[in-house]
This record gives C-alpha cells, sequence and structure tokens, in this order.
C-alpha cells in the first residue's frame, strides 16, 4: 500500500536511486498540490555560512546553510520550530516553512534564534504535477509521514540511515546497504 504525499512528508531515497542529486537524500515537502510539488533536501551541507549571503550580524551568521536540492541556488529558504514566526506554513506540530522575512531578520539581529531551531537553504526541490508520483510508483522514494516532528532532533549528517533504521524491518536492511555494493 503506497503512503500518500503531502505537505509535511518526508522523502527518503532509496539507496539505488542513481541520482548524484538525490542520493541517500531525506527531502521534506513543503507543497504537494495541482501545481506540482516543492521540497528541501534535509542532509546535503554547503561550505557556506549565512553571513556568506545575508548582512547578518552577531553569532547568528555562522549558521550553516544547505543545499535544499538542485533549482535555484540563488533561492533562500529555511524550516524552523518557532511558533511566533508570522506567516509561517505548519508542515507538522513543530516544524514550520518560511515565514514573515522581515520579521525573520528582526528575530535574527536580536539573537532570539537559536541555530538549532532553524534550518536554511539554497535552492529546492521540485516536481512537475504527476512526476513525483511516476518516480514513487519506480520505487524511488520510500514515504514517510511520521517523522516530521523529529527532524530537528536527528543528526542531519546520518539523516538518511537513522529514520531508515528507526522505521525497521526492510528500511533497517536498507540504511546498511553500501553505496558502492560492487566495493563490497
Amino acid at each position: 500500500m503506497m503512503k500518500t504525499v503531502r505537505s509535511g512528508s518526508i522523502l527518503i531515497s532509496e539507496p539505488f536511486l542513481g541520482d548524484p542529486n538525490f542520493e541517500r537524500t531525506v527531502v521534506l515537502i513543503c507543497r504537494h498540490d495541482e501545481e506540482g510539488t516543492f521540497g528541501l533536501v534535509l542532509n546535503r551541507k554547503s561550505n557556506l555560512k549565512l553571513s556568506d549571503v545575508l548582512d547578518i550580524e552577531q553569532g547568528n551568521g555562522d549558521m550553516e546553510l544547505n543545499i535544499g536540492g538542485p533549482m535555484q541556488y540563488n533561492t533562500l529558504h529555511y524550516i524552523h520550530q518557532l511558533e511566533a514566526l508570522q506567516e509561517s506554513i505548519p508542515l507538522g506540530k513543530s516544524v514550520f516553512w518560511g515565514g514573515d522575512y522581515d520579521q525573520l531578520q528582526e528575530m535574527l539581529a536580536a539573537g532570539q534564534i537559536e541555530p538549532d531551531e532553524i534550518r536554511f537553504f539554497l535552492g529546492y526541490s521540485g516536481w512537475s504535477p504527476g512526476q513525483l508520483e511516476e518516480e514513487i510508483e519506480r520505487d524511488s522514494w520510500i514515504i514517510n509521514n511520521t517523522y516530521t516532528d523529529r527532524l530537528f532532533d536527528l543528526d542531519q549528517d546520518k539523516l538518511w540511515r537513522e529514520i531508515l533504521k528507526q522505521m525497521g524491518g526492510k528500511y533497517k536492511v536498507l540504511a546498511n546497504y553500501p553505496i558502492d555494493p560492487s566495493l563490497n
């Protein structure tokens, strides 16, 4: 039985996906509707800091930037746990996407945001209408609709493996699948 993709779903790439943009990635779906799908890769760090792309003062400038996907690297996106950030879109009980950018900048400048409450992304992942469903039918993605509220608690570097392990059963086996089976 195929689980339904919705805003707040997590996509976990199959170990044999073969697309370098999504190899061993975990993608948070922020929007899924008749116009297509928008998501952010949660486990691809860049070598940039927030201060490299924004004029940020104080300690928040050293927050890491992640690669949200292969589309439009010149765009900045964010997910967070800041209930006070107006115009945010809830993706779970404690995870939000976007929000009032001016208010965000004020909160950053005032030191009101802890680094473990927010993640920033350059670019995003996108699918045209029906494209993601086709990829799911080809077994390119595993859908998980239960881990969204735990995303900020899990180690970002081990996210792909950790979610699969916690899902148990056949997924626990996939978590240990080698990157290149021919080297086994």
